[in-house]
């Protein structure tokens, strides 16, 4: 056989064992490491392997992982993301739907110190689907509110999905991460907007909650400022090139547990469970992009990304209508395989096209973010969804499903403005010194 039909060959054994449930990474390692072996021989394969399991796990790169997952589980388990939502129920809470847009600002705000989507999804189906719930709300905009404003955790730096992407490309990772800033702020406001008008026209989904007197809501504005201090400093020293993305997770990181120690609300069972949560979650990133280098290593060899980038440019196409076509592509593959595992199997791909055709490789960074956000909330794998129901057990799937489609029409509405707009996702980091 070909190395092109070893490729694919092995592509289609890729999807068949994903879908047959066995762990992503392992599935990537094991069909990179078969398909090598073939093309090659299996010492230059055993050797390969060794040594991209120990460039992934000895990188110093990838150690900002870690230190961005431990700030937001810090600031879980300390308590920041509650008073969040404090903070903005007491203000907007008594609007109609004001529960369900303070739900997206504490998201927002959440995600700027977390980085993970699951995480973001299931801290606030702990804090607020409960109050929601209390007054009123239906399942349908609680819960679909709470998945899809998860979301936002790739997407509101610092991100997981950013950090992987600017390694695997070699682009900077704080200019990706800046780069995300004003398209959130533009979903999050997306979002709010869906809200209204789905309130507009059923009010019974959403009571109004009870308005809060002046001071109780200057007395919840302190729950603000811990996060805007932290995500000024980490942003802040990256924008003005103070400091490296790993420094500036390590200043997150010890931040968060300074706050944490001065609000004297993080117990010792709630840093053990942090560390706990921090190394599980980094190692199962680490396994996927350990798995993904070296399947992306057997593509490299069998010249499949380099034959589809030739391929696609031969149509003489207008370049919009190829990146329409490889956004339709990470549309549907977002419905069916797991966000970051998507961007790890695709980037290889379809990088060089994107290049080939002139597109700026961080806005395509910021356009790859948002096409596979609609992929944790849409079925059949909807990750977020999922994260929602194991929280709130009571609650159908289809009912979560129902709730996140008027979000999923903002998400939608946010990729095609960043079409003709790039500047939404370039200005800021053109403006990095």
């Amino acid at each position: 056989m070909t190395p092109t039909v070893t490729g694919i060959i092995g592509l289609l054994a890729l999807f068949i064992l994903i879908f047959s449930r066995m762990p992503v990474g392992f599935v990537m390692a094991l069909i990179g490491f078969t398909g090598f072996g073939y093309i090659v021989n299996f010492d230059a394969a055993l050797n390969l392997t060794a040594k991209d399991l120990f460039d992934v796990f000895g990188s110093y790169n990838l150690t900002v992982i870690p230190l961005f997952i431990l700030m937001g589980q810090i600031s879980f388990h300390a308590g920041i993301s509650s008073r969040l939502f404090e903070v903005a129920y007491k203000f907007i809470g008594h609007w109609p739907g004001g529960m369900a847009i303070a739900t997206i600002g504490a998201c927002a705000g959440f995600s700027a110190i977390c980085g993970s989507t699951n995480a973001t999804a299931a801290t606030m189906a702990a804090v607020t689907l409960p109050e929601m719930r209390k007054y009123h709300y239906k399942d349908t905009i609680a819960a679909g509110v709470v998945a899809a404003g998860g979301s936002l955790g790739i997407l509101v730096p610092p991100s997981v999905v950013f950090i992987i992407y600017g390694i695997m490309t070699e682009q900077s990772i704080g200019k990706l991460f800046v780069a995300g800033i004003l398209p959130g702020l533009l979903l999050a406001g997306l979002f709010i907007l869906a809200i209204v008008i789905w309130v507009h026209f059923s009010p019974a989904v959403a009571p109004r909650g009870p308005r809060a007197d002046f001071r109780s809501r200057m007395a919840s504005l302190s729950g603000l400022i811990e996060t805007l201090l932290l995500f000024l400093l980490v942003m802040g020293g990256l924008f003005l090139g103070f400091f490296t993305p790993t420094e500036a997770g390590a200043v997150g990181a010890f931040g968060s547990i300074l706050i944490a120690l001065f609000r004297k609300n993080l117990t010792w069972k709630g840093f053990i469970q942090s560390l706990f949560e921090t190394t599980r979650i980094s190692c199962m990133i680490l396994v996927i992009v350990a798995g993904a280098t070296i399947f992306g290593h057997f593509l490299a060899i069998t010249r499949i990304p380099f034959d589809i980038a030739e391929w696609v440019t031969s149509f003489n196409l207008p370049a919009y209508m190829i990146m329409a076509m490889i956004i339709l592509v990470y549309l549907l593959g977002g419905c069916v395989i797991d966000a970051l595992a998507l961007i790890m199997l695709t980037v290889p791909i379809f990088y060089p096209v994107v290049l080939s055709l002139g597109y700026d490789p961080i806005w395509f960074g910021v356009i790859i973010v948002l096409v596979t956000q609609i992929g944790v909330i849409t079925p059949p794998v909807g990750v977020n969804v999922y994260v929602v129901s194991g929280v709130a057990r009571d609650i159908p799937l289809h009912v979560i499903f129902k709730g996140v489609m008027p979000l999923l029409a903002a998400l939608i509405a946010a990729t095609l403005l960043m079409l003709p707009f790039p500047e939404i996702a370039l200005f800021l980091p053109n403006m990095m010194r």
